[in-house]
């Protein structure tokens, strides 16, 4: 599953379940248990990068883009303080790389803060000098999370968590990112937005068509291509806000006609769904939204509401949402 998508995202919200694990039941269904995705990391068979879990044969596809970053190419960093931050907080580098040697793999509050200039910033990440720099010691390859103790994040050295293996030349690899990720996608724009994490665009792999009614440059797989012919049968779906299929907002407005975002960081009275609305995808279309909440301490999955933007049969929703309540091992309270 996470080869065929790329990647799983992973965000500290967890109002149903953590949104890897949501992303994981909605495409495998009931045979999925996030313990199969824990021991998946501790076999280094899927590995963390940059708040995404993805299959670890695929750092060969940025270790090349790391190795210019250590050396400072120019470019290579995406804006030009952080070289120049790196560089007047050395010092503090190479304590953490010698702690993380000697005794990692370990959590950031436990490594040395003997950065001589602050990181700076006006939004949450003021003062968070370690946390900053090794977020982009990981950009370089020097450092790796090798695993989490609750929600937090070990570090260790990347020589120890990282495969071996030649990396894909840096003129190379973002064409090769793209082909996968429009392998996930099966559809996707040429260009679009500049986002964090994951680009949505594919650049020029592919195979150009045009979707009727929408202006832009597509591209599609042409293994998917192949396939148009082939029966489909679908089924009801609850999606993570954070699935492959819908998180790029725009995308999913214009191929499939559905209006949706979360809301959670919205004034109660200003969401139309909810806190953490579910799409829900029933057969070929996105037909609605659920709006539920786990509470843990109730021991339920509480349904607050479920949105139709299109009337629909509820059967299959309706044992979807059973089948999420029993996944989480709660009670359904509608």
């Amino acid at each position: 599953m996470v080869r065929h998508l790329t990647l799983l995202q992973i965000d500290p919200t967890a109002a149903i379940a953590p949104t890897a694990d949501l992303v994981a039941w909605s495409r495998l269904g009931a045979t999925y248990a996030p313990a199969d995705l824990v021991d998946a990391l501790k076999r280094r068979e899927l590995v963390e990068l940059a708040a995404t879990i993805r299959p670890a044969e695929d750092l060969a596809l940025y270790r090349a883009e790391m190795a210019l970053r250590r050396d400072h190419a120019p470019g290579a960093f995406k804006y030009s303080r952080h070289p120049e931050w790196i560089r007047a907080n050395d010092a503090c580098r190479q304590d953490i790389l010698a702690r993380l040697a000697a005794d990692g793999p370990l959590p950031s509050r436990t490594l040395p803060d003997t950065c001589a200039v602050p990181w700076a910033s006006t939004g949450w990440t003021n003062d968070q000098n370690v946390i900053r720099l090794l977020d982009l010691m990981a950009a370089m390859g020097e450092v790796a999370v090798a695993g989490r103790q609750g929600r937090d994040r070990l570090w260790d050295l990347a020589e120890r968590v990282y495969p071996d293996g030649p990396p894909v030349p840096a003129d190379e690899a973002p064409r090769r990112r793209g082909e996968r990720r429009l392998r996930a996608l099966g559809i996707a724009r040429a260009k679009t937005t500049e986002v964090p994490i994951e680009p949505w665009g594919v650049g020029e792999v592919g195979e150009p068509v045009v979707v009727e009614g929408v202006k832009g440059a597509w591209r599609v797989d042409p293994g998917q291509l192949d396939r148009l012919g082939e029966p489909f049968t679908g089924r009801a779906a609850l999606l993570s806000p954070f699935d492959r299929l819908i998180h790029d907002r725009k995308r999913t407005l214009e191929l499939f006609g559905f209006d949706y975002g979360l809301e959670m960081y919205k004034p109660v009275a200003n969401r139309r769904w909810g806190y953490y609305a579910l799409p829900i995808l029933l057969g070929d279309r996105l037909v609605g939204k659920l709006d539920a909440t786990a509470d843990r301490k109730a021991g339920v999955l509480r349904v607050n509401a479920v949105h139709e933007d299109e009337p629909f049969d509820r059967t299959a929703v309706d044992a979807e949402i059973a089948e999420l309540a029993a996944w989480l091992g709660l009670d359904l309270q509608r």
